[in-house]
């Protein structure tokens, strides 16, 4: 029998009729797909305006906040050439009549993503903080801690560990390195990062890439040493300081603490927390205690953990800081945590699929944060008192 044919397309009529009902069922798959997608968006968006709170603190101690801009040696910005915002969290006088500070407050809210993906991420406004503004330091002096960030994040990107510090009775200083950060505010203005601050190659041990994070180790070190001095006669927490400090940072501003800590005579101890190290104090070495705090996928503390990217630059740099390094030094591994668990992120709502794009361990946001910080507290008390607590005497020591 002679099958019927369309004298349009000259196809059998049967045949045009599978294509028709194929096609209706990819667009009815496709608008279901989208209808889905766009539910989960929209639930997404909600959530990410949920209220939520930064990890309890290791102490009920009252913590007071305030941010100032300080003059620092070799940072060009044009009309904001030598300043760097500096961020202080403090041990302070109970307020409960003040009102925990706003996470991000004015510009600095530039430091949320951007939508689409902004969507997808804690509203800043919606996220709860324990520090106050305009409340007085509490009575006595405490050690100072400078804290530097990664390459392209700013202070506030590192409160959970500010507050912390704070908590536990020390008084933390947050350098925003000018020109190196993403965003950072001064004057009321926004300074974006640059090619000079921020160099595109940063990272890699050899060549031009190599040059220029020693170059740039050696400007955020010198900054970083400039706010401690600096903070001895200026601002609220001057007459509050112990002598010394501790130079803590993440990532690059590891990197930076431990070369701050090197040419700073005062520096008390350094902590690098999943930094490659650059500078000269690769080669000659930290006379200083220092703890070097890896993920669970990195090698910066010159051992690579299994399932670890092995990484023979990171090794390498890492076994020549400590073989020329004559002070006690530690170098603990988090399992579980990736790079940006050392930061905000980790106690950060991040819907899917942003949080995979992100470098996020599996372990839970609030435990990873707790047992870093409790790490950078115990050797920080360590540094400053030369007194050993539980924490530090369990914990790995460099090989």
């Amino acid at each position: 029998m002679e099958k019927s044919v369309d004298l349009e397309t000259g196809r059998p009529r049967s045949r045009r009729r599978r294509c028709v009902r194929w096609s209706a069922r990819a667009a009815a798959g496709l608008g279901l797909i989208l209808l889905v997608l766009s539910g989960y968006l929209v639930v997404a968006a909600n959530r990410s305006h949920d209220v939520r709170a930064l990890p309890r603190t290791v102490d009920s101690r009252p913590i007071g906040r305030s941010r100032l801009e300080l003059a620092v040696p070799n940072r060009a910005q044009g009309r904001h050439a030598g300043r760097d915002s500096v961020w202080l969290w403090f041990p302070s006088v109970a307020d409960r009549d003040q009102a925990p500070a706003a996470y991000a407050p004015g510009p600095w809210n530039g430091l949320h993503l951007s939508n689409p993906l902004g969507q997808l991420e804690t509203s800043f406004d919606d996220l709860r903080i324990r520090s106050r503004e305009q409340v007085r330091p509490a009575t006595g002096r405490f050690p100072l801690i400078i804290l530097e960030p990664g390459m392209g994040f700013a202070a506030p990107q590192y409160q959970a560990l500010a507050e912390d510090l704070a908590s536990a009775g020390f008084i933390v200083a947050g350098v925003t390195p000018t020109g190196s950060a993403n965003v950072t505010v001064l004057g009321g203005h926004v300074i974006k990062s640059n090619a000079e601050g921020n160099p595109p190659d940063l990272g890699t041990h050899s060549g031009r890439p190599q040059a220029e994070a020693d170059r740039l180790v050696g400007k955020w070190a010198d900054a970083a040493v400039a706010v401690a001095r600096t903070l001895r006669h200026t601002g609220i927490i001057a007459a509050h300081l112990q002598p010394g400090s501790v130079y803590a940072g993440h990532s690059f501003g590891g990197a930076a603490s431990i070369q701050a800590c090197h040419d700073d005579p005062s520096c008390r101890g350094a902590v690098d927390l999943d930094g490659t190290q650059f500078g000269d104090v690769v080669h000659t070495g930290l006379d200083k205690p220092l703890m070097i705090i890896g993920s669970g996928d990195s090698c910066v503390t010159g051992r690579c953990p299994a399932g670890a990217r092995n990484s023979t630059d990171d090794v390498r740099v890492a076994g020549s800081l400590l073989q020329h390094s004559h002070g006690p030094a530690w170098c603990p591994i988090v399992a579980g945590t990736r790079h940006f668990n050392f930061s905000d992120y980790g106690s950060y709502y991040l819907a899917l699929p942003l949080r995979t794009l992100l470098a996020l361990g599996s372990v839970n946001g609030a435990r990873a944060t707790r047992t870093i910080d409790r790490s950078v507290i115990g050797f920080a008390r360590f540094a400053t008192t030369g007194r050993s607590e539980q924490a530090l005497t369990t914990m790995r020591r460099c090989s």
